[in-house]
């Protein structure tokens, strides 16, 4: 029993460290672009890279993998061919992340129900992002915004919403 017991810890600890090898290559990979689209629409990188890892499993999804969509962002897509059916999607198809990425930022300051959140908060109200987006509608789940928060406090994505070239750092959210 102790053997038993021995060995589904190890496998449940190797997963752990494998998810969160995952997470912080997935940060790594696409850091520089979530920044990128902060100082060009307002959106915070920590909420960019935080949506995406829960959205994606952190690029894992299917989702992500076959249609480069990290958000679950609905649209239509064009009717493809598998060779055996024909495959229709509810979700939109990106040519690459990044397109995704910025897909995400357009929706969150051109909807009406989101870009409220552009006018009235800065991309270091992190905090203040997810109450918002979860406010209006993007996710059903009532443990959605806490599961985001978590990211953000787990791998400290809310660094990335600093100014790259400030010297003093950006006042802490309570």
């Amino acid at each position: 029993m102790k053997k038993i017991l021995l060995i589904t810890c190890l496998l449940i600890s190797t997963f752990a460290a494998s998810a969160q090898t995952t997470s912080k290559s997935y940060i790594d990979k696409f850091k520089d672009n979530a920044i990128r689209i902060m100082h060009e629409s307002g959106v915070p990188a920590s909420i960019i890279l935080a949506i995406a890892m829960h959205e994606s499993a952190s690029g894992n999804s299917k989702l992500a993998r076959t249609q480069n969509n990290h958000f679950g962002m609905k649209g239509t897509s064009p009717v493809s061919y598998t060779g055996r059916k024909h495959v229709h999607s509810s979700y939109k198809q990106y040519d690459s992340a990044f397109d995704s990425f910025q897909d995400f930022a357009r929706v969150m300051t051109e909807r009406k129900q989101f870009s409220r959140l552009a006018d009235q908060l800065s991309h270091y109200d992190y905090k203040g992002w997810v109450k918002g987006i979860q406010h209006s509608g993007y996710a059903s789940s009532h443990q959605w915004g806490s599961q985001v928060l978590g990211l953000i406090h787990k791998y400290e994505l809310h660094a990335f919403d600093e100014e790259p070239d400030s010297t003093q750092a950006a006042p802490k959210q309570h």
